[in-house]
């Protein structure tokens, strides 16, 4: 495996890590709706579990109000069911064609809570990360040993993936930093 590949690699990985970190931190709540927040709940329809997005269109008309509109009227029942059964507290109105959910404000302790959480989300990105930086290195010094590559190419490649490392950290905090301020300022 060449150089360019190795960084290739640990660059492709990293960014996985920042967007599984930016998926995480969208079904975090902060004091205003947001579709992300009930996209991934599962709803049993047409006999299997299948993620909310799949059958409705979600959307959010008022700041503290998330419109879910199946795209078939049959499964609404089993989308309020699925609202109902998720961990998500709220209580499903459902009025023959549509489904709405309230958003109640956030107290302070939660907010401190989903500020925690946050907190974690980026922790456990940036130990990802850094994983990825520790397989890219034994990658690089993989090759130096099989003679592919110099000592100078090794150093300079781990330096490489060295400059990656920070800016995919940073720009974890830099995500983290943003949703807790949304967060904290409701």
């Amino acid at each position: 495996m060449s150089t360019d590949e190795i960084l290739f690699d640990v660059e492709d990985r990293m960014e996985k890590a920042v967007s599984h970190l930016r998926k995480g931190l969208s079904g975090v709540r902060t004091g205003r709706a947001n579709p992300g927040l009930v996209e991934g709940v599962k709803v049993i329809a047409y006999g299997c579990e299948t993620p909310l997005k799949q059958l409705a269109t979600i959307a959010c008309p008022e700041p503290q109000q998330i419109l879910i509109r199946p795209f078939d009227a049959s499964t609404l029942k089993d989308i309020e069911k699925g609202i109902m059964n998720s961990d998500l507290g709220y209580a499903p109105n459902n009025d023959g064609k549509v489904i709405r959910l309230n958003i109640p404000p956030l107290s302070t302790e939660v907010r401190r809570k989903m500020a925690t959480m946050i907190r974690d989300l980026c922790e456990e990105c940036k130990i990802a990360i850094r994983n990825v930086r520790r397989d890219g290195n034994k990658a690089v010094d993989a090759e130096e040993k099989a003679k592919t590559i110099s000592e100078d190419e090794r150093d300079s490649t781990k330096e490489a993936i060295q400059d990656l490392t920070k800016k995919y950290e940073d720009m974890a905090t830099d995500l983290a930093k943003n949703r807790e301020k949304d967060v904290m300022d409701e």
